[in-house]
């Protein structure tokens, strides 16, 4: 069992430590994503976050669009830092794209941010004009 009284392993986090962030601007380019050491990468687990206020603009109108994102992955080497996450979602509320766009764009700045051994990224959005859309990426490490 690895020594949990050595924070080494933490020492890159930079948001976690700040008791007060200002949140990002409508820049999901603003990297903020960050990981932290996995103790336990000789194991299969699976991680789940729920981000119930999803929020977005419409390319076209620039109407919000709100949804519920729903991320599952197996770690490797690194687990992504929930605050970080929080915060690089949170870029999005005022960023026009669309849900297609903006649910692959999660799903490769994670890959890059952790290498995950598996990562499943959906979206969960409210219906606009009588239809609602749902999209769901995954990815497998080879």
């Amino acid at each position: 069992m690895p020594d949990k009284s050595n924070n080494n392993y933490t020492k890159s986090l930079t948001l976690l430590k700040k008791s007060q962030q200002a949140y990002p601007d409508n820049d999901p380019d603003y990297k903020i994503l960050e990981s932290f050491d996995n103790r336990y990468s000789d194991r299969r687990f699976w991680v789940t976050f729920n981000c119930p206020e999803f929020t977005t603009r419409c390319p076209i109108t620039n109407q919000p669009d709100f949804g519920k994102i729903i991320i599952s992955y197996i770690p490797d080497k690194k687990c992504i830092e929930s605050k970080s996450l929080k915060l690089y979602l949170f870029s999005f509320r005022n960023f026009n794209t669309f849900h297609e766009e903006s649910i692959n764009r999660i799903r490769d700045d994670l890959v890059k941010s952790c290498s995950p051994r598996e990562l499943v990224v959906e979206g969960i959005f409210n219906a606009r004009g009588g239809i609602s859309i749902n999209v769901k990426t995954t990815y497998k490490m080879t």
